[in-house]
């Protein structure tokens, strides 16, 4: 739950410039390789099925970080991708040719837990383990503002997805932080018995949900602070909330090694469960295991301690995939918002995988 801070770098600033990072035919820092259905790397791909993307090859591993990769995230357009890493860093990446890395973003004194991208793509949002929250320049490759008020470590964060562009985070002292982006300190807390380490906001903004250590998710309405009801279910850390395309539905994972699916219609009946999802499981680690739908809300996917990502038809609970390739556990699975089958997905083995999927 809680990622181990390492010290601050002598180049710590408020105003760190894009890294651009050359490419050249050797295996370097900031690579991708194109590598075959059995794991394998190879700077020729054996072609066995049909192509459903665009990407230059059926799999792309990028390589870059020197630290676990807790986060991956597409850009609205799918056309960029952002990771964060136990190093402290955000790597920018191009999704489509060559997946070159084409930045860096530095400055936070802790790993980078979680990130968001902002509607427009000009801004990156960041939570880390310096108990800070960060924005950054896409543009200029600076760092806008940092973001304080938290007193631990910021396991994570998301956006409002409708209105102002207002920040949610969860942090290691129990508080749920609510940000507006243009100013540093937050507008306000929502105070909590446990440490909190998900977050998710309801498309029309009224309601907010946590997960935790103490197992439950809540639902906050946000005027009153106040609880509006709890899903009981999951027997350990509730490590990620997502919410479905059309905001009839609650994806979570929890250190149980099961994702399940909840109803936050309004006047859903008292037991909310929906579907459970089982054949991820945690592993050792107990990493802040992040799973999501993908942009029609037909299918679920997560990462798995043993290194595979799991993908399930969300419906019917059925595994429909579990995709071998990572070498540490998959502590982030993505599926990109456009209309193409392309997962990204981020492990402790300091690798990113991209990967197109069957339609």
């Amino acid at each position: 739950m809680s990622a181990a801070k390492r010290p601050a770098s002598n180049s710590f600033g408020s105003s760190q410039m894009v890294v651009k990072r050359q490419k050249s035919s050797a295996d370097i820092n900031g690579r991708a390789v194109a590598i075959t259905n059995g794991g394998s790397r190879s700077g020729a791909l054996i072609q066995a099925v049909p192509r459903t993307s665009g990407l230059q090859a059926p799999i792309m591993e990028l390589a870059g970080h020197s630290g676990e990769v807790f986060c991956a995230r597409f850009s609205p357009s799918s056309h960029q991708i952002a990771s964060g890493s136990m190093d402290r860093s955000i790597l920018l990446w191009r999704t489509y040719g060559s997946c070159e890395n084409y930045g860096q973003l530095s400055g936070h004194k802790g790993a980078v837990l979680d990130l968001h991208w902002s509607r427009d793509s000009s801004i990156i949002f960041s939570a880390s383990a310096d108990t800070t929250l960060a924005s950054w320049d896409l543009e200029t490759g600076t760092r806008i503002r940092k973001h304080e008020g938290h007193e631990e470590i910021v396991n994570c964060m998301t956006a409002s997805p409708r209105g102002e562009e207002m920040l949610v985070s969860g942090s290691d002292d129990g508080c749920v932080g609510i940000w507006d982006t243009r100013v540093k300190r937050a507008i306000d807390f929502i105070e909590t018995d446990f440490p909190i380490t998900a977050v998710a906001v309801a498309e029309a903004g009224n309601e907010l949900y946590t997960g935790g250590i103490d197992c439950d998710i809540l639902a906050y309405d946000i005027r009153k602070k106040a609880v509006a009801y709890r899903m009981p279910g999951h027997t350990d850390t509730v490590t990620s909330l997502s919410i479905s395309p059309d905001s009839q539905s609650l994806l979570s994972y929890s250190h149980d090694g099961l994702a399940r699916t909840w109803d936050i219609r309004p006047f859903a009946p008292i037991d909310r469960s929906l579907k459970t999802f089982t054949g991820a499981p945690v592993g050792i680690e107990k990493n802040l295991v992040r799973a999501s739908w993908d942009s029609k809300g037909e299918r679920v996917g997560v990462g798995s301690g043993d290194g595979s990502v799991c993908i399930w038809e969300a419906r019917t609970a059925k595994l429909i995939y579990k995709l071998p390739g990572h070498r540490g556990t998959v502590n982030d699975v993505r599926f990109a918002p456009g209309e193409e089958p392309i997962i990204v997905s981020g492990s402790s083995d300091r690798n990113l995988i991209l990967g197109e999927l069957g339609n």
